[in-house]
């Protein structure tokens, strides 16, 4: 019975750290509409083929416009988190009424991938859909999870996580959208205009700035005072103060690339993604109930296996 009990309370673990690992590298977090953000840098640029002189700060907002209304893209992009992970995602994403798609997302190394090797893949299912986040595992898991495949977290949940820092995952979770790395830069101090770049054969305009991690999230709204101190307190435990983000921008005002790069206590963090094919057709399904477990199910039992 122990030994069930235990194994029950190591796959609820494993559901924690799937999910903070998926949602700690998502296209940004909650970084504000931009309309309140610190001025940029004063230096302007021409457009391609005029003369018209536009500043980060506009062409950045024209940006996030029209990447927020091209309702879905293909997505593809390379993580790492120090000595936790490194993981490949790909697939597409839409955005057009709630966040849905799927992504087969692939764990390369660190100790996520030794993990998830124990559980008899490395690679997994992510299904995005409007009021949750799913992860199919591999047959090891459904074993030792009555028989399911799939982890259901519903966003709504994601605070017993704790404090702050489950109201913003829960955040990060429901705003995993292309537009969002651009809200992220236009959050930060000194966007600038670094050049143009080709990005996989298209023209693009790259732009760079700095965020401050813990103003960035006093920007989210929806934390409450208590929230926002319990994250800002884990925030410096862990030892992020500040990110830089570098995003390219096509002749359509579409971001097609962007890299989200800092430095934690346990190693640093960066994630690569190329975003194409905007307005591809999404059609996410809920995965069968029956297959289905819920996270906070699994929190509860490793909530009640020392007792056992």
């Amino acid at each position: 019975m122990k030994g069930t009990n235990g194994r029950r309370a190591g796959l609820s673990i494993v559901a924690v750290t799937l999910l903070t690992g998926v949602a700690g590298c998502s296209s940004g977090g909650s970084g504000g509409d931009g309309e309140s953000s610190p001025s940029s840098s004063s230096s302007s640029s021409s457009s391609k083929g005029g003369g018209t002189h536009v500043s980060p700060i506009a062409a950045l907002r024209t940006a996030e416009k029209s990447t927020d209304g091209a309702d879905s893209a293909k997505v593809e992009s390379t993580t790492t988190m120090g000595s936790l992970m490194a993981m490949t995602a790909d697939g597409s994403l839409g955005w057009g009424d709630g966040l849905t798609g799927t992504l087969t997302i692939t764990y390369t190394g660190g100790t996520m991938a030794d993990t998830m090797r124990q559980l008899g893949t490395t690679s997994m299912e992510a299904r995005y859909l409007p009021d949750a986040y799913y992860a199919r595992m591999g047959d090891v898991f459904a074993e030792q999870a009555g028989g399911k495949h799939w982890i259901k977290y519903p966003y709504e949940a994601l605070e017993t996580l704790g404090g702050g820092s489950g109201a913003y995952l829960k955040d990060q979770m429901e705003n995993s959208t292309p537009n969002q790395s651009v809200k992220l830069l236009l959050a930060s101090g000194d966007v600038r205009r670094v050049g143009e770049e080709t990005v996989r054969g298209e023209h693009t305009t790259h732009y760079s700035g700095t965020v401050e991690v813990a103003d960035l999230a006093t920007r989210n709204s929806s934390l409450t005072d208590s929230q926002l101190a319990d994250l800002k307190k884990q925030l410096e435990q862990a030892g992020v103060t500040t990110e830089t983000v570098d995003i390219w921008v096509d002749d359509e005002n579409l971001l097609v690339k962007k890299v989200e790069q800092g430095q934690a206590a346990n190693g640093a963090y960066s994630q690569t993604a190329y975003y194409s094919d905007y307005g591809t057709p999404v059609d996410t399904e809920v995965p069968p109930a029956a297959d289905t477990a819920d996270f906070s199910d699994l929190l509860q039992q490793q909530g009640a296996a020392p007792t056992s």
